[in-house]
């Protein structure tokens, strides 16, 4: 339960090579749920402070460890709970040539190589920053960690560090894009050959302003989850298929059911199980293939474009009505910067539709753009207008909790 730091990916990648299996939790956890989280998992040991990790490194270079030469495993980490009690994501420790088969194919999908230099901005309890980190390291390659993300912090690291990759949340983009607006400048990105992006969805505005800035054909979306990745869209298919989160990624294979739930086939090497909870697992898994529960369709060429979660759909006028899809159209529209999609109880309807809003936009400029773009059930019958958008850590939406948490505003005005 500790802030990202060099030190900390180096434990970590230690503690996987001897076959140990770390649990990784937000330091900024409330006292009931480090309680269920510590219950839950049963740990050998608990480590909340640097000096207990420095110590833990200072024991682990006196003994004669037998290392193997890639991770034996993945760490464990919990899904964020948004709709939910939280689970443990738990692939257990592999084989040797499972493991090495999971380091490979990583390798071979972003290219990770003894010259690159990658800065982590996320925060490491989560899945993707840390995975990025450890493999850069397994090549040879350099790490830098920002132990808390700003826009001023990530651009004297850029600045300093020259990195060659990076991955980013969408929220850390849009900080970003904020801070180049504001200051009329931005770092020297030369150096830059890879920037991933995934967690959640990425505001069409941002993407474009992204693929402007940073060097041409190196902004890369991929979508995946705690329990597995999915798909992985190249800059050029970014720019071909608007919308989508790209094809099916190495050693993966795709599929939507007739309720538009993705389901992916994972080789045996990438398979997981939610810790203590059979009921749970089985009802992720089919066989080879798993789902978190995101709805979406594919294409003839087998590109994904999501529509959200089976949990967050909305019934209005018995019309099913995917957020995801609302959000993208009002996304486009001028003046607005950010916007999520949610619902209330309506007697007429059922549930409908409701928009929170950042930007410099007006409800009637917003309701126009909504009859152009969307049919009748899909178009919010009310607007909440707010400073920004609250969201976790890892950029997701708690939809269900948005209007109690959302600090509202006055609507902008036509002139």
């Amino acid at each position: 339960m500790l802030p990202g730091s060099t030190d900390l990916v180096s434990c970590v990648l230690g503690a996987l090579r001897a076959g140990v299996v770390p649990v990784m939790l937000d330091p900024a956890l409330s006292h009931h749920e480090r309680e269920f989280v510590l219950s839950d998992s049963v740990p050998s040991l608990v480590i909340d402070s640097v000096a207990e990790l420095h110590a833990l490194v200072d024991t682990a270079d006196a003994l004669d460890a037998d290392l193997a030469s890639v991770p034996l495993g993945r760490p464990m980490h919990y899904t964020s709970g948004t709709s939910g009690r939280r689970k443990g994501v738990w692939s257990g420790v592999l084989e040797q040539s499972d493991a090495e088969a999971l380091v490979a194919e990583e390798i071979e999908q972003w290219g990770f190589a003894a010259s690159d230099r990658h800065l982590v901005s996320s925060l490491m309890y989560h899945s993707a920053p840390l995975r990025f980190a450890m493999n850069t390291l397994l090549v040879g390659g350099t790490i830098g960690v920002l132990p808390k993300f700003t826009a001023l912090e990530w651009v004297a690291a850029v600045d300093q560090m020259r990195p060659t990759t990076m991955f980013l949340a969408p929220a850390h983009l849009s900080r970003i894009q904020q801070y180049a607006h504001e200051s009329q400048s931005m770092p020297d990105l030369s150096s830059v050959r890879l920037v991933a992006y995934a967690g959640a969805p990425c505001p069409a505005p941002v993407q474009e302003w992204a693929h402007d800035v940073f060097p041409p054909d190196t902004v890369w979306e991929f979508y995946g989850s705690t329990e597995g990745q999915f798909t992985a869209c190249s800059p050029s298919d970014s720019r071909r298929r608007p919308g989508s989160v790209g094809r099916a990624r190495i050693g993966r294979e795709l599929m939507v059911d007739e309720n538009s739930v993705i389901w992916c086939r994972a080789p045996e090497h990438a398979q997981f199980t939610y810790w203590g909870d059979a009921e749970k697992t089985a009802g992720a898994w089919r066989g080879e293939w798993f789902t978190v529960g995101d709805l979406g369709r594919l294409d003839d060429d087998g590109f994904l474009y999501l529509e959200g979660r089976r949990d967050d759909l909305i019934l209005s006028g018995g019309v099913n009505v995917y957020p995801r899809e609302v959000e993208v159209a009002l996304e486009t529209c001028p003046g607005v910067i950010d916007v999520a999609v949610t619902s209330l109880p309506d007697e007429q309807w059922g549930e409908r539709v409701v928009a929170v809003i950042v930007g410099d936009v007006s409800e009637d400029a917003l309701r126009n753009w909504a009859t152009r773009e969307l049919s009748p059930p899909r178009r919010p019958k009310e607007y909440v207008f707010s400073l920004h958008i609250p969201r976790t850590s890892s950029g997701k939406l708690r939809r269900r909790s948005l209007l109690d948490e959302v600090e509202r505003v006055p609507q902008s005005k036509e002139e």
